[in-house]
């Protein structure tokens, strides 16, 4: 037996993880972070390629893999078995492909009824634009979430690939799966989660839909917490880099400006004057490197930190102090969040074959059987 047990709140937990793109993994990944048993299901040809060798993409931590050909007959009635004892299934493809394999919630449910199906698209599974392709930038465009980002003036702007695939699909998966988890333990039954991108990014808006109808939130660019406020943006340094300020309360804002040693400031509660306000404190910030702003900012509730690249927010003393980034294999990446006290170190090594599948229903001479033709790796 190779089953290694697994600490942390999901320990004893299942997991079979259909191999697909960023959001699917990341899913995966927070479930197998807090103890889940992830086995991660890719091709056959890609698995024979990379053998034994431990898979290092961060989103793989922690996980074991195997290949299967699910347009083999053998290959399915496998994946059946492994369903068979598996807690939840994480499903990617686009509407309709699993049924057509003969491993849709329908299918796996009449071998094991306690199944948690999770199912991750960018559209649903139902809707006109169900069946069409897209990517992040398409949902959180159709979500309204686009439309709400970016300079004032300027065109919409995605914040690269985190709000669809990963905080609206990847982790809202992770989160309805543990909602269906929760359930079966009332019911007894599993249950299928549809979750979409383009539903989880404007979830994530939900605030700010809000405020455009009531008048709070006005265009792009123009508000509070997007850049339209001079206390609530970037400024460049001496030597080029830049600082976050983020001094929106009083008490903050003056802190800010007493260290800063400005005074004389046009009134910040006086929108027509933010852009002499914003010039002000760009001239001022330009006077000193950022390494001598965060010493005049140490210590202080100032609201003002250094903008650091990921090699150098990983060196931060904070970050090192709680340990926010961990090395694993060689490989440089975020710890596991949110803590649970007392929950113990995780499971964090890079993804390996797993060879013996007794464990999952697959006796040792049927996966043989299935190596030998081409269907297992």
């Amino acid at each position: 037996m190779e089953r290694v047990t697994r600490s942390g709140p999901l320990s004893g937990v299942r997991v079979l993880e259909l191999a697909g793109l960023a959001p699917g993994p990341f899913a995966g990944m927070m479930l197998a972070d807090h103890g889940a048993e992830v086995l991660r299901i890719d091709r056959v040809a890609a698995v024979a390629a990379a053998g034994d060798r431990p898979r290092r993409d961060v989103m793989d931590r922690g996980k074991r893999t195997i290949g299967l050909d699910l347009k083999s007959p053998e290959g399915v009635a496998a994946f059946r078995e492994l369903a068979a004892h598996a807690d939840v299934v994480i499903e990617v493809f686009r509407p309709g492909v699993a049924e057509r394999l003969g491993i849709g919630p329908e299918d796996l449910r009449a071998v094991n009824p306690r199944l948690v199906y999770g199912r991750m698209t960018g559209w649903g599974q139902e809707g006109p634009l169900a069946a069409t392709a897209g990517h992040d930038i398409d949902y959180i465009a159709v979500a309204g979430v686009l439309s709400l980002l970016g300079r004032e003036g300027g065109k919409p702007t995605p914040p690269i690939n985190i709000l669809g695939d990963f905080a609206g699909g990847g982790l809202m998966l992770a989160y309805g799966v543990l909602l269906a988890l929760f359930e079966r333990e009332r019911t007894g039954r599993g249950r299928v989660v549809d979750a979409a991108m383009v539903d989880g990014a404007a979830t994530l808006f939900a605030m700010f839909y809000q405020g455009v109808q009531s008048g709070f939130w006005g265009p792009r660019g123009t508000n509070l917490l997007d850049t339209g406020a001079p206390m609530y943006d970037t400024y460049e340094t001496a030597d080029g880099g830049f600082v976050a300020v983020g001094a929106l309360e009083p008490q903050f804002w003056a802190e800010m400006t007493a260290l800063m040693g400005l005074a004389d400031l046009p009134d910040r509660d006086d929108r027509a004057r933010w852009p002499e306000l914003r010039e002000r404190l760009a001239e001022a910030f330009r006077s000193r490197t950022r390494a001598e702003w965060e010493e005049v900012f140490a210590g202080s509730d100032a609201c003002v930190a250094p903008v650091l690249d990921p090699a150098e927010a990983a060196e931060h003393p904070h970050n090192r102090a709680r340990g926010t980034f961990v090395e694993v294999g060689g490989v440089r990446q975020p710890a596991p969040a949110p803590r649970l006290e007392g929950a113990g170190e995780p499971d964090l090594s890079p993804a390996t074959l797993l060879s013996d599948l007794s464990d999952w229903g697959l006796d040792r001479g049927t996966a043989e059987r299935l190596r030998a033709a081409g269907v297992l790796a």
